[in-house]
């Protein structure tokens, strides 16, 4: 694809929605090389034809997941079908990220979070890796936006 046509494609799309690629790019950047969080940001900004993205959403969803890997990884843990370590990276990344907004975004409702995660899984993991995404956030959605679930 042509740089003309990557900066075409990558202005379609929300600010907000690139905001996540980005995030999840660094995510999955993280995971494979173990590099420094800020280090990676710095990178990710740096490069030219980004598009429009919402600057703060990006850092906030890049370094919150990464802060909070640990404790997003115990949540998902119990509804994988295998370990963590086996998930492709970029599983792992949309994983991570969308149980980061899930815990942590309450100003977006709860379908959206999923969405915008399966949406990534699409774009960037392999064949039928939404449908393991979708699967596994719509297990931890209710535990992480109860009132949401019971005011349906």
């Amino acid at each position: 694809m042509s740089a003309v046509a990557e900066i075409k494609k990558a202005s379609n799309k929300s600010p907000r929605h690139r905001a996540r690629e980005l995030a999840l790019q660094g995510i999955y950047q993280w995971r494979v090389t173990a590099g420094d969080e800020a280090q990676i940001e710095k990178q990710i900004q740096a490069e030219k034809n980004l598009g429009r993205y919402d600057k703060g959403l990006f850092s906030k969803l890049l370094h919150g997941a990464l802060d909070r890997h640990a404790d997003l990884e115990a949540l998902l843990a119990p509804h994988l079908d295998r370990p963590l370590a086996e998930l492709s990276p970029v599983e792992f990344a949309v994983l991570l990220l969308g149980a980061f907004e899930l815990s942590q975004h309450l100003e977006v409702p709860y379908k959206v979070a999923i969405n915008e995660a399966v949406e990534l899984a699409k774009t960037f993991g392999g064949t039928d890796g939404h449908k393991y995404v979708n699967g596994v956030l719509d297990k931890l959605a209710p535990q992480l936006r109860a009132v949401e679930f019971s005011a349906k």
